[in-house]
C-alpha cells in the first residue's frame, strides 16, 4: 500500500509516498523560512499563498522521486490540523481533490500525534506504553501512550510555547529567525551558571509548563544591563535562557516515565531538534535506565513521511474523512 502524505499545516509545504506505513519512499519538505525572516516570524497569509505556489510541484516531485505515478496511489493522507487554517486548507483541497479523482481513502491525520508516530517511523522496533515530550513552535506538550497506542495528554503549556519563546527572545536579542537554532548555537558557546533565570513550575506536581515568566525575565536582565551600560553577554544568556527551559522540560519528562512506569521516552516536534535538549534529556534518561527515541533532524520539523505513516494506521482502524471533511486549527492531541 502506497500512501500519499500532504502536510501543510504552518511554513513547510510537504509531500510523501510511504510504503506500507514504514518505508519512506519521499519526503520532499519546501520550507519558507527565506521569506518569514524578514518578519521574525511566520505570517499566515504569506505562509498560504505560498503553499498555495508549491503544493503541486512539491507532490509531482515527490511522485517523482519515489518512482510512481499517481495511479500507484492506494490512499491520500493529509493534515487536518491543528496549524494556521488557511495553510491546512490549501493541503485538505489538494488531498480532497487526488482522492476524489484517484478514487481512493482519504484519511484526515492529527499533526500533533504524527509528529510521535514520526519516532515509530525510524525505529519500527519502538513499542509503547512510553510517555511523549512535543515541543514545537506552537506546542509543549507531555502525553503518555498506553500499550494499546491511546494518547492522553498529561500536562501542556500554559502560555507560550518553547519554540515561541525561543523565537521571541531570539528577536528581542536582535538575532536571526528562526531563534531556536540560533538560540541553540549560541548556548554552545556560553556558560548557564553565569545567568541564572526562573524554572517556572519545576516543583509543581502537576504536568504543567509556563514560559511567559521566564521570557519576561529575560527582558528584565537584558534592560538592567542597559540601564547599567554593560554590555549584554549574548553566549551566557543564551545558556542560561535555554537551560532553564530544559530543565524543567526534562524533570517533569522523567517525573512522568516514573510515575507511569514507562521504559521508553520519545521526543518530538520542531524543538526536538535542539542539541541542548535531545543531550539533557538523554542523560536524564540513561541514569534512570530508560531509552530514549529522537527523529532524525529532516522527521523533527513539518513533513510529510510522518502525515503518510500514521496515515497508514488510521486506514487500518477505518479511520478516513469525506469530502465534507473541514480542517481544525485547534485540534488537540487526544482526538
Amino acid at each position: 500500500m502506497l500512501i500519499l502524505g500532504v502536510e501543510t499545516s504552518c511554513d513547510e509545504t510537504s509531500a510523501s509516498v510511504v510504503e506500507d506505513g514504514a518505508i519512506v519512499r519521499s519526503n520532499v519538505i519546501s520550507s519558507q523560512v527565506e521569506f518569514h525572516r524578514p518578519y521574525g516570524g511566520v505570517v499566515p497569509e504569506v505562509a498560504s499563498r505560498k503553499h498555495l505556489e508549491l503544493i503541486n510541484p512539491v507532490i509531482e516531485e515527490s511522485l517523482a522521486e519515489a518512482g510512481v505515478g499517481f495511479e500507484d496511489i492506494g490512499a491520500v493522507a493529509v493534515t487536518i490540523g491543528p496549524g494556521l487554517i488557511g495553510a491546512l486548507l490549501v493541503g485538505l483541497a489538494a488531498a480532497k481533490a487526488i482522492a476524489y479523482t484517484l478514487d481512493v481513502p482519504l484519511i484526515g491525520v492529527n499533526h500533533l500525534e504524527a509528529h510521535i508516530r514520526a519516532n515509530f517511523l525510524e525505529d519500527p522496533a519502538l513499542r509503547p506504553p512510553l510517555v511523549a515530550l512535543l515541543v514545537s513552535g506552537g506546542h509543549t506538550i507531555l502525553a503518555v501512550m498506553d500499550e494499546s497506542g491511546r494518547l492522553t495528554t498529561l500536562g501542556e503549556t500554559l502560555d507560550d510555547a518553547a519554540g515561541e519563546a525561543y523565537d521571541k527572545i531570539a528577536r528581542f536579542l536582535g538575532l536571526a529567525y528562526p531563534g531556536g537554532p540560533e538560540i541553540d548555537r549560541l548556548a554552545a558557546l556560553g556558560d548557564a551558571k553565569k545567568v541564572i533565570l526562573p524554572r517556572a513550575m519545576i516543583d509543581r506536581d502537576d504536568y504543567a509548563f509556563s514560559l511567559s515568566g521566564l521570557k519576561t525575565a529575560v527582558l528584565n536582565y537584558v534592560s538592567k544591563l542597559e540601564k547599567q551600560g554593560q554590555e549584554i553577554p549574548l553566549n551566557d544568556l543564551a545558556a542560561g535562557f535555554q537551560a532553564a527551559v530544559i530543565d524543567v522540560q526534562v524533570a517533569k519528562t522523567m517525573r512522568a516515565a516514573k510515575e507511569y512506569g514507562v521504559k521508553n521516552i520519545v521526543l518530538a516536534g520542531g524543538v526536538a531538534a535542539n542539541a541542548g535538549l535531545r543531550a539533557a534529556l538523554k542523560e536524564a534518561a540513561d541514569e534512570k535506565g530508560i531509552k530514549l527515541n529522537a527523529p532524525t533532524l529532516e522527521l523533527c520539523t513539518d513533513n510529510a513521511a510522518m502525515i503518510a505513516s500514521l496515515g497508514y494506521e488510521y486506514l487500518k482502524e477505518g479511520k478516513t474523512i469525506d469530502m465534507t471533511a473541514n480542517s481544525d486549527a485547534n485540534l488537540p492531541l487526544s482526538s
